[in-house]
C-alpha cells in the first residue's frame, strides 16, 4: 500500500507483546501456526506455505546481506522458503534462501543451511555418553 512504516510500527507492537518478530515482508500462507512462540523470529524475504507449524525459538534468518556499490544492503531473497505442511521444532535456526520440501519434519534444536527435499526428517544423531575415569581424555 505504500506505507512502510505502518506495518513496522504494528510489528514492533506485536513483538513488544509476544516475543514474535515477523518482518512485515515475509509472505505468510494459510492456516500458519505458531505455538508457545517466544523468540520466533521470520526473515522480511522468507516465503512460508499453508499449513506450515513453527514452535518457541524459531529462525528463519538470513546468513547475511549482499551490498551494492555503496556499501547498501540489496533487497535479494535471503531467507529460507519452507514449503507446505512443514512442522519445525524448538530452537531450530533455518538460514539462508533455501528450500524446505513440503511435509517436512525439522526437529529440535537443528541448524539448517541447506535445502531439503520433501517428505525429509531431519533430526539430531543419536547422543553419545562417554565417561573418564583417573583423567583420561581431558
Amino acid at each position: 500500500m505504500g506505507i512502510p512504516v505502518l506495518p513496522r510500527i504494528i510489528t514492533e507492537l506485536a513483538h513488544s507483546s509476544t516475543g514474535i518478530d515477523i518482518h512485515p515482508g515475509a509472505k505468510i500462507g494459510e492456516y500458519f501456526s505458531i505455538d508457545h512462540g517466544t523468540g520466533v523470529v521470520i526473515g522480511e524475504t522468507c516465503v512460508i506455505g499453508d499449513h506450515v507449524r513453527l514452535y518457541q525459538g524459531v529462525t528463519l534468518g538470513a546468513k547475511g546481506f549482499k551490498l551494492d556499490d555503496n556499501g547498501m544492503p540489496l533487497n535479494v531473497p535471503r531467507h529460507p522458503i519452507l514449503e507446505d505442511y512443514v512442522i519445525v521444532y524448538s530452537n531450530s535456526t533455518i538460514l539462508g534462501r533455501i528450500t524446505i520440501g513440503h511435509h517436512t519434519i525439522i526437529g529440535g534444536n537443528i541448524w539448517q543451511v541447506n535445502s531439503v527435499p520433501p517428505y525429509s526428517r531431519i533430526i539430531q544423531k543419536k547422543a553419545v555418553t562417554s565417561a573418564f575415569s583417573d583423567g583420561l581424555g581431558i
